[in-house]
């Protein structure tokens, strides 16, 4: 056999082998891609991602799409010819596996901090979006979880009201453990409290609940090396009751990134008239209820996302501005926004297309 035929034929033989090799080598990588975007305004699987009912609504026309990202589970293991795959492509990013999954993050666990972060997200689009419109918002502080096994267990339960501590008043969540930490381990605290059926019919009839009760806890020691502090084995949050009934409607999408576009939508669905003017405009960021828009992650993969779904204006947190101007797609015009004030300022401009003035990013 000739000597360079016979060296093609190794070499050929060596890069099969590599291949093969590589193909059962996993890699600590995981992979994201752009996933699906939905317009708020519009309907998924028959039904209007935004449902509004006891209240006067408004058609609106145009788009005001949330975006998302597809990433591998937290237990694929990613090969090696997947992952110099994902590096090659301008379409998927290939990550660390600890960056997505902390250390021992299971499937399970990462999908019920998604499904949270996602349950929270709603509930401060809808305060930010009523806040924004004047339509008042009540607020109260309720057992958000019970620790199994604690003294609290039994006594308290998730959902109820808590309207005092000892006598003292409740305001917001960390009244709550400021007043019980007063005590010493093994002391007695006295829980104030709307138990979460009461609550639950109230809220349903639209009144105040009356009904209270009194319930007695023995604190105990927290875990080390606070063993000094007592608690109860609760933890508190802040629950707001609506004026009317809001339900968003979207199954298999996580976490907490959708927040200022099903604001803005609702927003657009509770005044006349349309926010932006029949344009496209996708966008992403948090938003707390005050209307604060914070950062996602991501983000290269929701600009692909949005500019093919057809988005001519993304909104963008100010503070993914930088990351999202270094590699924006073409066509597609950057809007960075801070406030859900911002954004309709600026949706405001693009629908009458006096674009000129759009606060835009820039690459640092």
């Amino acid at each position: 056999m000739p000597r360079r035929t016979l060296t093609l034929l190794t070499s050929t033989l060596v890069l099969i082998a590599l291949l093969c090799g590589g193909v059962f080598l996993s890699v600590p990588y995981a992979e994201m891609s752009p996933g699906p975007t939905v317009n708020t305004l519009g309907k998924e699987s028959g039904e209007p991602v935004l449902q509004i009912s006891g209240h006067q609504t408004y058609p609106a026309s145009g788009h005001l799409n949330m975006v998302t990202v597809r990433v591998t589970t937290a237990d694929y293991h990613m090969n090696l010819v997947e992952a110099v795959y994902g590096w090659l492509a301008h379409d998927s990013v290939v990550v660390p596996h600890d960056t997505l999954y902390p250390s021992g993050t299971t499937e399970q666990q990462s999908t019920q901090q998604n499904a949270e972060e996602f349950s929270q997200s709603q509930e401060s689009a809808k305060v930010a979006a009523l806040t924004e419109l004047g339509i008042p918002v009540k607020s109260r502080t309720v057992v958000s979880t019970v620790v199994k096994g604690s003294p609290a267990e039994g006594k308290l339960h998730a959902g109820d009201v808590i309207r005092s501590v000892d006598g003292t008043a409740v305001k917001e969540p960390g009244d709550v453990s400021k007043l019980v930490t007063k005590h010493k381990p093994g002391r007695r605290v006295v829980f104030t409290v709307v138990p979460v059926k009461a609550a639950a019919a109230a809220e349903k009839a639209h009144t105040e609940p009356q009904q209270t009760e009194n319930v007695t806890i023995t604190t105990t020691k927290a875990p080390a090396p606070d063993e000094d502090r007592a608690i109860v084995g609760i933890t508190a949050a802040t629950d707001h009751t609506f004026p009317f009934k809001i339900d968003i409607k979207l199954a298999d999408v996580g976490g907490p990134s959708a927040g200022l576009m099903f604001s803005l939508g609702l927003v657009d669905k509770l005044t006349p008239g349309d926010l932006t003017g029949g344009k496209f405009v996708a966008g992403t960021g948090t938003i707390d209820d005050k209307g604060v828009v914070g950062p996602i992650g991501g983000i290269d993969m929701k600009l692909i996302g949005a500019r093919n779904a057809g988005a001519r204006y993304f909104l963008t947190p100010t503070e993914n501005c930088s990351a999202a101007a270094a590699d924006t797609p073409a066509g597609l015009t950057l809007v960075r926004v801070k406030t859900i004030q911002d954004a309709k300022k600026s949706l405001d401009e693009i629908r009458t297309g006096d674009t000129a003035a759009l606060p835009s990013c820039s690459a640092k």
